[in-house]
């Protein structure tokens, strides 16, 4: 027998008996929907948690520092961060570049505004290599003389200095204007306070008021006041223009944040904080963190976060996954028993063409077709299905949370191929036992008397 008349009679058979064939159908269509929309919960969660983390400094970075970190010989100096510390770190295995970060406070004005900001000055590679979004202008850039890029929530750390009010008060947008408009900042901001509370440097002389730079901005980061990201309230600069204005502006005079001798005289050189570190693989980012805390310097990255989550979520996925199996399991209960009805009510039939020599292999082939049909139907009605109140999920969740969330529940196509599959699986295998029920029937019995047989 062709395998197309096995087909044929496949198919005439199922709608021979249409309304067991469809509620047979609908019990595959509401497994493969609740197992599909179950799985999609728990991979939009992860989803989430991923992009979460990526705008927390991505999977690849690490960030070290010398927070709370000294050697364990209280008679050695606290540890600190140069230029050679940087080049140590560059070098270690699958580190693809490290970038020192020297971080400044200042106070920025603009009219009757202003706002105090943590500047960091980084290289060239690293801010290129940050994936900041810039919605006004560009980068800072090499060689140039200092310029500001602002994150694009700066904004919201401006205040009116005449009413003490600003952004967090009434949620009302500060006229500052960074990228067209000049902005004064000022760079020794302890002389600024001190002169303004009519204090002094040395308690008998009163301070003099600093001086007010204007600092050109190169760029802002693109996104609204209610759009975060890791760099949404810093603002970078060229490290090696930051430190050149830093060396004009306290020439002979200590950095504000820098370590001083013994004797209280600045360093030569820059200390920096923070050290930004790209490695070339997330798998490696804990080796990678692991060398840079043997060397005594603090070093966190997502790595930790990330396997926490990728724990929970398999964790997560597993429990609604079988919660969806439960359902596609009683929907192979509902295949089983529909073959095996439809063994009983062909018995006869199946004998005739057992005595015309038909193949028992035949035979197996077109119940298993018949399995397999309901869980192909019922599967591809059941990813449609699914696909649906995946829309509906999301919709009664972005607008519960104020468009917080997009995508609660999210199916891949990996998902759409698997379920399918296994949902055609689920209806052969379902079908195998009843098959091999149908090849042992006895053809002259059956004849005879279907009764005696079933």
């Amino acid at each position: 027998m062709k395998f197309s008349d096995l087909l044929r009679m496949s198919g005439s058979n199922l709608l021979r008996r249409k309304l067991r064939t469809a509620l047979t159908v609908l019990g595959v269509v509401i497994g493969t929907a609740s197992i599909v929309v179950m799985i999609s919960l728990g991979l939009g969660l992860q989803k989430s948690s991923l992009e979460q983390i990526e705008q927390y400094g991505g999977l690849t970075t690490i960030n070290v520092n010398t927070w709370g970190n000294y050697n364990s010989d209280s008679s050695q100096e606290e540890l600190r961060i140069d230029d050679g510390v940087v080049e140590t770190i560059s070098k270690i295995p699958h580190v693809e570049f490290a970038s020192p970060i020297l971080s400044t406070y200042v106070l920025l004005k603009q009219g009757v505004y202003e706002g105090s900001l943590t500047v960091q000055g980084m290289t060239q590679e690293a801010l290129q290599n940050m994936d900041m979004k810039v919605g006004e202008g560009t980068l800072p850039e090499a060689g140039a003389p200092l310029s500001f890029f602002y994150g694009n929530q700066v904004i919201t750390n401006f205040y009116n200095s005449k009413t003490n009010e600003g952004y967090w008060e009434n949620s009302e947008a500060i006229d500052v204007d960074l990228m067209n408009q000049p902005v004064f900042v000022i760079f020794d901001t302890d002389a600024y306070y001190q002169s303004q509370n009519g204090g002094s440097g040395d308690g008998s002389t009163p301070t003099t008021p600093p001086k007010k730079y204007i600092i050109p901005t190169c760029g802002m980061l693109a996104g609204g006041t209610d759009e975060y990201s890791e760099n949404s309230y810093s603002v970078y600069a060229d490290i090696d223009a930051l430190k050149a204005e830093l060396k004009k502006i306290f020439k002979n005079k200590v950095i504000p944040g820098q370590p001083t001798t013994k004797s209280g005289k600045p360093y030569k050189e820059l200390y920096y904080e923070q050290v930004y570190v790209r490695v070339d693989k997330m798998e490696n980012v804990t080796e990678v963190q692991k060398t840079i805390q043997e060397m005594g310097y603090g070093a966190n990255s997502n790595a930790e976060w990330m396997e926490q989550t990728q724990e929970q979520m398999k964790m997560i996925q597993l429990v609604l996954g079988g919660i969806g199996a439960v359902s596609l399991f009683v929907a192979a209960i509902g295949i089983a028993n529909t073959m095996m009805m439809s063994i009983y009510e062909r018995t006869k039939e199946i004998g005739i063409i057992k005595v015309l020599g038909c193949d028992l292999g035949n035979i197996r082939t077109m119940f298993l077709l018949e399995a397999g049909f309901i869980g192909f139907f019922g599967g591809l009605i059941g990813l449609i299905l699914s696909g649906i109140i995946s829309i509906v999920i999301n919709m009664i969740a972005g607008s519960a949370a104020g468009g917080y969330y997009e995508g609660i529940s999210y199916i891949p196509i990996w998902l759409v191929v698997i379920s399918l599959a296994f949902a055609v699986l689920v209806g052969m295998v379902a079908g195998f036992f009843p098959a091999l029920r149908a090849m042992k029937l006895s053809p002259l019995a059956a004849i005879r008397d279907r009764k005696s047989v079933v």
